[in-house]
């Protein structure tokens, strides 16, 4: 089973897109810093409230980060996935 790299106390608390390991699914809670031209566009993606991201791969170094959002597969840096807020799924739910 994937692993969140999330403290176990809070399960449910929303969480950087980050946080998540490969495999893992979590659905956006909200995006940060909506005047930045970057949320916009992550808005303008699909990255909206509530809908299910999951993260497929990470590239060899790390960065960037192959996820599946509404049917499409989408590459992020770090840096533009960390404004995106997720509630993370259990096994059950993802």
């Amino acid at each position: 089973m994937p692993r969140l790299d999330v403290p176990s106390e809070q399960p449910d608390a929303p969480v950087p897109l980050t946080s998540l390991a490969p495999g893992c699914a979590g659905v956006v809670e909200r995006v940060d810093d909506r005047d930045d031209p970057i949320a916009r566009r992550l808005l303008d993606l699909g990255f909206v409230p509530p809908t299910e991201v999951r993260v497929l791969r990470r590239a060899p170094l790390g960065d960037p980060v192959a996820y599946e959002v509404r049917g499409s597969r989408l590459c992020l840096r770090q840096s533009e996935a960390k404004l995106i807020w997720v509630r993370p799924l259990g096994a059950r739910e993802a």
